[in-house]
């Protein structure tokens, strides 16, 4: 016990220190946490043999991470992806595979040898890919959901995979078939060799499928009938750890029954979070699990970080780099030429590109199994297992390579913009749930509008309700100009991305001094930097639904209907004298606690504002009691 508790002290204490600071340079995530492995591994020898154990317990962080994923997608929407998932993902891997085991043949090792080094790199780090992708808020780029859509395709391609390895190594085949013929599958641990739980071992071909396509079914009933049922029972013990203790049940009990049936636990997992994405207790499953998902994702790039050979890659570090930048370089041209077949643009080209040049940790899983089939010697092994590490690890520097050369570039999207036709007295950008109260209120005042916003679901549901809205992007100047920009009298900026609405407010105010812009603003800095860019009149988009609750507390505290109105509104005008003044101290660029002169007067005005509202209420006070 003392063991266990003092390893785990170790690996959270890494991750605690790494993880802040490498987020303050600008790293990300994902390589604080490889590092943090990088040092209590091979560096300080602080945790040892029990890594590659860990690592197996942590891999259940990509299974859950898959599940959420799962839950953000509909059917409809993984149908609409299935040119992405057969041709984009499809050619992904039959190229990269063909490419490498031709180099790993010139290299001159035989074909079997060069056939699973090719499927072993064809795969890329869906662990670490979408995590960074999420982090950076690139997941519904165009660029993002063609790499999500070829790791779902590398995920499903691992199963047969793993059925090709064994025939690789005609001397194990025989050794694991049965009298009958059928094929019993060994699964090797630390204790040796021992049969894994199969419901689909010894049985004939159609006896498999019919079994696999049975587990695949159960998930899907399950899911849509069974799940409503469970969660309503759940809910009368008012507990909220039912809740999470429900939501890890049905994780695990997927995964669980996918094993069985030979399939891949993350794939199965996938399939139950997309039949749950129209639930309604979807954001109940997000919140319980994405603790879960962080922590363990983040104990896996801890292990990989700490299982780095580094005796083997000091041993020959040039011949190590080497085989790691040309297998990187090799997947690097075949993407770019994906991207430029299947019409990716701009940063959407290079955020596949690079995004899926490294090796995945579904390598390490296809390693071990060639070792276990003989189809890979130990010390194969050990130097593929070296290069996908190092791939993992590099992988992070690319994305920072990414931001690097595309900040100037315009962000694209896959669909076509439509064709904005109609010009309006408003100009509403962005269609949220701020944007449509906006539209709904100044169409119900007899004035008209042109909605425009980036989301194609978003302007496909408001049509269905029978509101005209364009899909595109707001920010481009061609689409401004086209729903009348320059007869416009009021332009409203409601786009969810604070770097999107800074920029279509500057260009807004540069072209159209005469124009007033209205704004949607996240927070009290975006207030500033709206500000600056030009905006007349900002709104903070939780402030006033907060005024108003403020307002119901001070009713319910003993204050009249006028009296707890009256303290509302001299909090609103308070706060309005206090934003401008403030708006003069705010430097771009550095936090507002650092700034001294802000941070006193700031305190001042509250002061101030604190001041004024007791002497009204004393006041009130003594009139009553006169």
């Amino acid at each position: 016990m003392e063991s266990f508790l003092f390893q785990a002290t170790i690996y959270l204490g890494a991750a605690v220190i790494a993880v802040p600071f490498a987020a303050r340079l600008g790293l990300g995530s994902v390589l604080g946490y490889l590092l943090a492995g990088i040092v209590i591994g091979p560096v300080t020898g602080l945790v040892g043999s029990e890594t590659q154990d860990l690592q197996h317990f942590a891999e259940f962080g990509v299974v859950v991470m898959l599940f959420l994923i799962g839950l953000e997608l509909e059917p409809r929407a993984l149908w609409d992806m299935r040119d992405r998932l057969i041709g984009m993902g499809g050619l992904q891997i039959t190229l990269t595979m063909g490419a490498i085991t031709g180099a790993t043949i010139l290299l001159g090792y035989s074909w079997t040898v060069a056939l699973a080094v090719g499927m072993i790199f064809a795969l890329s780090s869906t662990a670490i890919v979408l995590q960074t992708l999420a982090e950076k808020g690139l997941m519904q780029t165009g660029g993002g959901r063609s790499v999500f859509s070829v790791l779902l395709t590398q995920d499903i391609a691992v199963i047969p995979m793993l059925a090709l390895l064994p025939l690789l190594a005609a001397p194990s085949v025989m050794a694991t078939l049965a009298p009958d013929g059928s094929i019993h599958r060994l699964v090797e641990d630390d204790h040796g060799a021992h049969g894994s739980i199969s419901l689909v071992e010894g049985l004939p071909g159609w006896g498999v499928t019919l079994v696999t396509l049975g587990a695949v079914a159960v998930v899907i009933l399950a899911g849509t009938y069974l799940a409503r049922p469970v969660f309503r029972y759940i809910h009368h013990a008012r507990l909220r750890e039912m809740y999470t203790a429900l939501a890890l049940l049905m994780v695990v009990s997927t995964a669980v029954l996918m094993s069985l049936v030979g399939l891949s636990p993350a794939l199965g997992t996938f399939l139950a979070g997309v039949v749950l994405a129209n639930s309604e207790f979807r954001h109940e499953l997000e919140s319980d699990l994405e603790p879960f998902k962080g922590l363990l994702l983040g104990l896996f790039f801890i292990t990989v970080g700490a299982g780095i050979d580094f005796n083997l890659f000091f041993g020959d570090p040039l011949y190590v780099v080497s085989l790691t930048m040309g297998v990187m370089l090799i997947k690097g041209v075949i993407l770019f030429g994906l991207a430029l077949l299947f019409k990716l643009r701009g940063k959407d080209r290079w955020l596949f590109t690079l995004g899926l040049a490294q090796a995945g940790e579904f390598g390490f899983v296809l390693t071990s199994f060639s070792v276990q089939q003989g189809v890979l010697s130990d010390g194969q092994s050990g130097l593929l297992l070296a290069v996908i590490a190092l791939s993992m690890l590099l992988t992070p520097l690319f994305f920072i390579l990414y931001d690097v050369m595309t900040r100037k570039m315009v962000e694209t999207v896959d669909e076509k913009h439509d064709v904005v036709n109609e010009q309006g007295t408003v100009i509403i950008a962005g269609i949220g749930r701020f944007g449509q109260i906006v539209n709904r209120l100044v169409r119900s005042a007899g004035f008209s509008t042109v909605v425009i916003d980036s989301d194609l679901a978003t302007v496909q549901m408001m049509r269905k309700f029978g509101f005209r809205g364009f899909f595109g992007d707001p920010t481009r100047p061609d689409l401004l100009n086209a729903a009348g920009l320059d007869e416009a009298k009021v332009l409203v900026v409601a786009i969810d991305d604070k770097a999107s609405a800074n920029k279509l407010v500057a260009y807004a105010r540069k072209t159209h001094p005469d124009l007033h812009i209205v704004a949607r603003a996240r927070d009290r800095v975006h207030v500033y930097e709206l500000y600056a860019a030009g905006a007349n009149d900002i709104v903070r988009e939780m402030f006033d639904s907060s005024l108003r609750a403020g307002r119901y507390a001070l009713e319910n505290l003993g204050l009249s209907e006028y009296e707890a109105a009256e303290a509302e509104q001299t909090f609103y005008q308070h706060d309005r004298r206090a934003l401008r003044e403030l708006a003069e101290l705010w430097k771009p660029g550095v936090p507002i606690a650092d700034v001294p002169e802000y941070v006193a007067r700031a305190r001042a005005l509250n002061n101030d504002m604190e001041t004024e509202l007791a002497t009204r209420q004393q006041a009130r006070e003594k009139k009553k009691a006169g």
